[in-house]
């Protein structure tokens, strides 16, 4: 009985079954072969006995072909069935001991942080009291228990409702609250928004301030407008791969490619470990000058161990990398062979190597240079004395001798790509500039991105310079601009060679340091050591943990560089009252005897309604008045101060209520 079931089990296997169906009709041609099987089923299977083959004969099969041996294995030909097993591999102790060992080689590798002594004692706090939250600005502190360096001391600009505002720097309050343990300020190049508040600070605090010789020199420049030009002794020229010890740190600048030369990053050496600081950067392999980032100095820190890294995070949402400056000079060459006249060619004073390349490509192209524009001019005369520009004296001219050559024959190379009024470029474009009037033959080149907040400045000196017929380069041509910020894998390249076990991104706004966290998070940093910070800030960093303490009054002080002075807060918002609410004056005479009007008053509003209904505006705060002053109580005429007010809230009820506006509202009384 059991081996009868066996072999029902073994037939099973060989016949294919479709599924039972109790809905599928009868096939009446299995009936024989179904009784047939009932048959069969009671004998024993022969082993010995060969299955009957029913198949038909393949018509493409060659019958002299040999047929193959069963017991001859076959050979695996990696398709279907025949695959033969692989052997398994045999792990040997050495084998494995080679393993270990290089995962734990890699292990430190990506983490050499661990070297860093976690029992040390050491702290230190950052504290950004600019550049975060803003393009500009930048200005940092770093402080131990004894010792605190200033990083840059940048200014930014103002908005459009800022009227009257040249500048704005930051706010310098907390320098005083940590100021006898201030020891130095240090400077990582020479940008406006990197040194331009350096004269302001350096009045209220004199400090000894250390940077690289183009940076110091442009600082001098400043000092000698603000009066300072005995304080030059306060400076220190470095010399990079070199480290200065400021109080208990240790200082490194480490040369980096940015628009500007002489762009440098900070290596700090504190007693809780070290730190990185990029600067602005970009990485360009054929910078103009040759001199390429110092990526050697970022991998030796990096593989002695970075505690925490500090890095520019102005594009980190630009992938790939940001083009080399030396794009800007093959566009250059174009743009002055298809001009036909003069061209003029304006961006930031302080980008050496744009202006460089303009020159030399405007020399090879036949023409002479005349620069116009107060910074420009500065700019171009110290590095052409530090010998960073090699140009001879025969290639420029001056702005009255303009007139002497033909107009293919001439650069003209300004200020003024930020659209700013009192700019060189924005004056020729309004035809108030003493020297130079646009021409329809004219090329302007705009070799600048705008500043955010700027855009519409740019757009209105664009109008004014069409208007006079004039063409206009600015972003019609791909590489008449590259940026001097780094792009994602730029970011990438120094979180590698770094790898640091804290990270801050910095200088840009809020949206700029979180997707720059993001890229940190992908190469390999702890999302937990990694911090989003705001102006203010105060991040405390030990070998063990990062975080933030507490808060410090930040701010912005407002510059008009007419004078070089400090515009105070009500003044603005007494200007930007003005702008949206227009004023009300009121003056009038009351008798000291009768405390009534004596007269009617005179009204007059500016910014409000049209002049037509002045007069009518006017007779109504008269009949206000005067009703006032007839059911006033004694207290409210007691002097000229409490009818001032009482005036001020009177008018400024009526013309909220009539106008929905809020002006500013001077009353002046006179007791007769």
């Amino acid at each position: 009985m059991e081996n009868n079931e066996q072999s029902n089990q073994e037939e099973n296997r060989e016949e294919t079954k479709r599924p039972n169906n109790p809905n599928r009709r009868p096939n009446p041609h299995r009936a024989n072969q179904a009784k047939s099987e009932t048959q069969e089923g009671n004998r024993k299977p022969n082993p010995n006995q060969k299955k009957p083959n029913n198949r038909k004969p393949n018509p493409n099969q060659n019958p002299n072909q040999k047929k193959q041996n069963p017991n001859q294995k076959k050979s695996y030909n990696g398709k279907g069935k025949g695959r033969r097993k692989n052997a398994p591999t045999t792990v040997s102790d050495d084998m494995r001991i080679s393993i270990d060992k290089n995962k734990e080689i890699q292990e430190d590798r990506m983490r050499p942080w661990r070297q860093i002594d976690i029992v040390s004692k050491g702290k230190i706090r950052f504290t950004p009291l600019g550049g975060l939250g803003e393009i500009g600005g930048n200005i940092a502190i770093l402080e131990t228990e004894t010792t605190a360096i200033i990083i840059d001391v940048g200014m930014s600009f103002p908005d459009e409702s800022m009227h009257g505002v040249d500048i704005l720097v930051p706010d310098f309050s907390y320098l005083h609250v940590i100021k006898d343990k201030l020891k130095a300020i240090v400077i990582t190049h020479a940008h406006e928004d990197h040194i331009g508040a350096v004269p302001y600070l350096f009045k209220e605090l004199k400090l000894p301030i250390y940077g690289t010789p183009l940076a110091l020199a442009m600082i001098e420049n400043k000092f000698n407008e603000h009066g300072l030009q005995k304080d030059t002794s306060y400076f220190n020229f470095i010399s990079k791969r070199e480290q200065y010890e400021i109080g208990d740190l240790k200082v490194e600048w480490m040369h980096m490619t940015h628009s500007i030369i002489d762009a440098c990053s900070l290596a700090i050496e504190t007693p809780a470990g070290t730190l990185i600081h990029t600067g602005d950067f970009k990485i360009d392999h054929t910078p103009i000058d040759g001199y390429t980032a110092d990526l050697h100095r970022f991998a030796h820190y990096g593989a002695k161990g970075v505690l925490c890294l500090f890095s520019d995070s102005t594009n980190s949402y630009k992938s790939g990398f940001t083009k080399s400056e030396s794009v800007v000079g093959d566009t250059f060459d174009t743009l002055y062979m298809l001009a036909k006249g003069r061209m003029i060619m304006s961006t930031f004073s302080s980008n050496v190597h744009r202006i460089y390349q303009a020159m030399d490509r405007g020399i090879k192209h036949g023409r002479k240079i005349c620069v116009i524009g107060r910074s420009m001019e500065r700019n171009v005369e110290v590095t052409r004395a530090l010998g960073y520009v090699n140009i001879d004296n025969k290639h420029f001219i001056e702005a009255h001798e303009l007139n002497k050559y033909s107009d293919n024959e001439i650069l003209i190379v300004t200020t003024g790509s930020q659209g700013e009024d009192m700019a060189a470029l924005f004056r020729m474009a309004t035809n108030e500039h003493r020297h130079i009037k646009l021409k329809p033959s004219d090329t302007i080149i705009i070799s600048a991105k705008a500043i955010p907040g700027n855009e519409g400045s740019v757009s209105r000196m664009m109008n004014h310079i069409i208007k006079a017929g004039a063409t206009v380069r600015y972003q019609d041509f791909a590489d008449i601009h590259v940026s001097g910020h780094a792009a994602q894998e730029e970011q990438k390249l120094i979180l590698r060679l770094t790898q640091p076990k804290f990270f801050l991104p910095v200088h840009g706004e809020y949206n700029h340091i979180a997707q720059h966290a993001k890229t940190a998070a992908k190469c390999g940093v702890d999302e937990r050591n990694i911090l989003l910070m705001s102006d203010g800030d105060q991040v405390e960093i030990t070998p063990k943990y990062l975080k933030k303490v507490k808060t410090v009054k930040t701010g912005k002080t407002f510059i008009d560089n007419q004078n070089n002075r400090e515009i105070h807060d009500e003044v603005i918002i007494g200007r930007q009252k003005l702008a949206s609410d227009g004023i009300v004056n009121v003056m009038l005479q009351i008798s000291n005897q009768t405390h009534k009007m004596i007269g009617k008053p005179v009204v007059t509003s500016h910014g409000i309604m049209p002049d037509k209904h002045n007069k009518r505006f006017s007779d109504e705060i008269a009949v206000m008045i005067e009703s006032f002053l007839l059911n006033a109580k004694p207290e409210q005429v007691v002097s000229a101060k409490t009818v001032e007010n009482e005036v001020r809230l009177m008018v400024r009820k009526h013309v909220v209520r009539t106008k929905k506006l809020y002006p500013i509202i001077i009353p002046t009384i006179f007791y007769v």
